[in-house]
């Protein structure tokens, strides 16, 4: 039985390792997620033969699993978790399976799976160029806020985050938005603000990018990614107060600017099944509408 540890923040250099050649663009397969959304998903991981093996903990299924990521043979590496969910009396469940990755499990062990859409978690994966110049028609209303907060906001400005001070600054700007947009609830029971606190206080760590817009020297957005693949960046965090217009719109465009402009892509990650998410993020007219599967053996489905 493979031995399945939590992800700690020690951990990051030994998964990296094994993530430092894929080119999958699913941001599951991001230390960052991993370790900050671990107290939600019970994420627990094991390498085997230079392969990173992940496993969550699933309501349904009590365990599923990552696609197995690293030097291993993809045949053998799946029968390990096969074995592995047999081993714990759990019929297998493998979620976060993008296209390319379904190729390259029907390629090592054909007709074997069968799959369902998990459309909560496609993910959305955006032209950088597009983020930043937001050419067209279609992006018109983007412009327009964006020309509506520079109006009403003459001195604004847009700095990249460094600094302790600048970071204790985002957690400030975070707690007064959870206040805003929250119902009561204690901070530390929510997953997002758990995630993102764990993001802004391991910053460096995490090798994380950043940046802010102020106001008359005050905070009102902050954002945090990092890169994913050569050719992609990932956006984990954007937060605004969305009562000044287009906070939310100026802050998107800039980070694309300032730290990700050196990549095609952008995955701005999945919309969770929320109406009004979904709506934003189809508003800026993905490049790829990132699709993902989950996966069952075809005997015990």
């Amino acid at each position: 039985m493979m031995q399945f540890k939590s992800v700690e923040l020690s951990d990051k250099k030994e998964i990296d390792t094994c993530l430092a050649h894929t080119t999958f663009r699913t941001c599951d397969y991001c230390f960052t997620n991993m370790y900050a959304w671990k107290a939600r998903f019970k994420s627990s991981f094991a390498v085997v033969q230079q392969t990173l093996f992940l496993r969550y903990a699933d309501p349904v299924s009590t365990y599923c699993y990552g696609m197995p990521i690293g030097k291993m043979p993809l045949d053998k590496a799946l029968k390990l978790i096969i074995d592995d969910a047999k081993e714990n009396g759990n019929r297998l469940v493998i979620k976060g399976v993008a296209p390319e990755m379904w190729n390259a499990i029907e390629k090592a062990m054909p007709d074997i799976f069968v799959w369902e859409h998990d459309r909560d978690n496609d993910e959305y994966i955006y032209s950088s160029e597009k983020l930043i110049r937001l050419k067209g028609k279609k992006l018109q209303n983007k412009r327009n806020h964006i020309n509506r907060f520079k109006a009403d906001n003459p001195n604004w400005y847009y700095f990249p985050l460094s600094t302790r001070e600048e970071l204790d600054g985002c957690v400030d700007l975070l707690d007064e938005w959870e206040n805003l947009n929250v119902e009561k609830a204690e901070k530390s029971l929510r997953y997002d603000y758990v995630a993102t606190r764990k993001m802004l206080d391991n910053f460096h760590t995490l090798e994380l990018k950043g940046g802010a817009i102020c106001v008359n020297g005050r905070m009102i957005a902050f954002t945090l990614g990092e890169k994913l693949t050569d050719d992609t960046f990932v956006v984990h965090v954007e937060k605004a107060f969305s009562d000044i217009n287009g906070a939310y719109a100026i802050i998107n465009q800039q980070f694309a600017e300032h730290e990700a402009q050196d990549y095609t892509y952008i995955n701005r990650e999945e919309d969770m099944g929320l109406e009004n998410l979904r709506k934003a993020k189809l508003s800026y007219q993905p490049e790829i509408l990132l699709q993902e599967k989950t996966l069952w053996l075809k005997s015990e489905k």
